[in-house]
């Protein structure tokens, strides 16, 4: 495989480090594509692999490439609770179907600050009954952070399931102040 792809697609990455360990950031020409948690030597490699068979190109590490640029800012700044909303390009190309339709109602509807439950999103598709498909849609969610599948709790109060982590969700929650930061 050549560092342009099958179509001209270009694949550039970088790990961030952050208050929930470290990120890897992906992204096209069309914008950032994936986000990997608790991203170690192992979990990176399998990342880059996933990517190289899906965009038929090895992504490049390059930190410093204009693709990740104002990426790696606002997600530094988000961490750093500067930054409350992320305006970046997204590339929606690892996902489609009802798990994109629920997950852009997520990004375009679910603010900094708040929750909501998994039917409620649901209704919010037009599928009212699919609670549980919405909760496979988070954890399909290539995006997360900023797609926030970290903002989608259970009906009853329950904090739900996470793809990153129950304390990995918990520490999100507790930035943007739904939830009270730990003791210790």
């Amino acid at each position: 495989m050549d560092s342009q792809g099958q179509d001209g697609q270009r694949v550039v990455w970088a790990v961030v480090g952050t208050g929930i360990g470290p990120l890897l950031l992906a992204a096209t020409k069309d914008g950032l594509v994936n986000v990997v948690f608790h991203a170690t030597d192992a979990v990176r490699e399998r990342a880059v692999e996933r990517l190289a068979s899906r965009f038929g190109t090895e992504p490049v590490e390059a930190p410093g490439s204009p693709l990740l640029a104002e990426a790696i800012g606002q997600v530094e700044a988000y961490f750093a609770g500067e930054r409350k909303d992320f305006d970046l390009p997204l590339d929606w190309s690892l996902i489609s179907g009802f798990n994109r339709q629920v997950l852009r109602a997520l990004a375009d509807g679910v603010p900094y600050g708040s929750v909501v439950g998994y039917g409620d999103l649901a209704g919010r598709v037009g599928q009212p009954g699919a609670a549980q498909a919405v909760g496979m849609a988070m954890g399909a969610n290539p995006l997360p952070v900023v797609v926030p599948c970290h903002r989608v709790v259970e009906s009853g109060g329950g904090i739900g399931g996470f793809g990153g982590g129950l304390e990995t969700k918990r520490k999100l929650l507790a930035l943007e102040g739904v939830l009270p930061e730990p003791l210790f």
